[in-house]
């Protein structure tokens, strides 16, 4: 018999009508002779009704008690959708993640999983029910619930996937699989039968928001195969899963891009060594993520150091760095938060040249000017200025031939 777990992000169980949708495709899984272990979300709009209300009470609330807070949204969902099952003759049962239990570290609102003990899950298994699991929540070793952030179901999926050593992890959502790039910016977006678990890593974390990025990360580190599926059709979705044969595959897999991102310089700053620590290391200090980095050539001993931030970060980078500018007697600080992130991502490319200079050329001939350039393995990224981030997308999804899948 297999093991699957599935998980319904918040659209998918939105109403008491979606949330009977869920128990018939969870119940025609188990009928099938797969045993289930089904994760959900809150209901769409819950967690941020449930974040309305903290802060109608404090502004900054209590990390500790808004977890306790937000976690009761999923509560919601698994008692629902376990008498939903009930009621169709489904034996069911229904976990928060502390009763698992799901144990995480202590960092409220984004914690991380350390353990789950899973032996509770696989006793309701045996005994023929449907089990259903809280996602986004757990409990550290305190005792305290904890939240793992946005989109912390998918994590809560794949880590349960992974403990149970579940033959597949299948994501159910609002779109019928992974696509080349967004269908909404480039209608000839093709879906993709399988995807890599490096090139839906580099993906997610460039922008995609089918999966989160732990989860990809946490699937790629236990092997756990991973589906993308529709609540609302059928279909085979798209597989996430390890690295075939680079060589046979198509150099670009999709185009990904990010309008949350703000540019800032420090301009002028004595060119010597230490300097960039003594510019990022106060940005990191403050929980800030640093993406593209660009340092300009030296002349007459001082230079540019240009990085990019995500763009709600911007007004807390460009305080911290105006402080800095004035300990290194730079010249000044400018910033620009109208700029845009678009990358090419592809296995293929380890086994291609040319890739770089196809995307500037495409890029060339459209006028599109690029800021920054950043590289790894198996992604290009450029920054340019966001009100040419449509255009570059369909422009570079048409010169890989993303449209019609070419192959090398």
């Amino acid at each position: 018999m297999t093991l699957i777990v599935q998980k319904y992000g918040g659209t998918s169980v939105g109403s008491v009508e979606r949330i009977q949708a869920v128990a018939e495709r969870v119940l025609a899984s188990h009928r099938a002779g797969q045993q289930v272990v089904v994760v959900v979300s809150a209901m769409s709009g819950e967690t941020d009704r449930l974040l309305q209300l903290a802060r109608a009470m404090d502004s900054r609330p209590s990390p500790r008690e808004l977890d306790t807070l937000l976690s009761t949204g999923e509560q919601v969902t698994i008692a629902l959708l376990s008498m939903a099952l009930q009621a169709r003759g489904q034996a069911a049962i229904s976990f928060t993640g502390g009763q698992v239990p799901i144990t995480t570290d202590s960092a409220h609102n984004k914690a991380r999983i350390e353990h789950i003990e899973a032996s509770r899950i696989r006793n309701a298994l045996a005994s023929g029910a449907v089990v259903i699991v809280a996602g986004f929540q757990g409990v550290d070793g305190q005792g305290n619930i904890t939240t793992l952030g946005r989109g912390g179901s998918d994590t809560t999926a794949v880590a349960l996937a992974a403990a149970l050593r579940a033959d597949e992890c299948q994501i159910y959502t609002d779109v019928d699989g992974i696509y080349t790039t967004d269908p909404r910016v480039e209608p000839r977006a093709r879906r993709l039968d399988r995807i890599t678990f490096e090139e839906m890593m580099e993906m997610a974390s460039l922008g995609a928001k089918v999966l989160q990025t732990r989860s990809v990360e946490f699937a790629m580190n236990y092997r756990v195969p991973v589906r993308v599926l529709s609540s609302f059709t059928d279909g085979p979705g798209t597989l996430v899963t390890e690295e075939e044969n680079a060589m046979e595959a198509p150099r670009v897999s999709g185009i990904a891009f990010s309008r949350n991102e703000a540019k800032v310089t420090v301009s002028g700053v004595p060119d010597r060594p230490g300097i960039a620590h003594a510019i990022l290391g106060p940005i990191s200090a403050a929980n800030i993520n640093v993406d593209v980095i660009l340092q300009n050539v030296s002349a007459a001993g001082r230079t540019d150091f240009t990085f990019t931030v995500e763009r709600g970060d911007f007004d807390r980078t460009m305080e911290i760095l105006r402080g800095v500018a004035e300990q290194l007697q730079a010249e000044g600080v400018r910033g620009d938060t109208g700029i845009a992130k678009v990358s090419a991502v592809g296995v293929g490319m380890r086994s291609h040249a040319g890739i770089a200079a196809s995307m500037f050329a495409a890029l060339s001939k459209e006028n599109i000017n690029i800021q920054m350039i950043s590289t790894s393995e198996i992604k290009i990224s450029v920054v340019i200025d966001e009100k040419y981030l449509e255009l570059a997308v369909r422009t570079l999804h048409e010169a890989f031939g993303l449209e019609r899948g070419d192959t090398p």
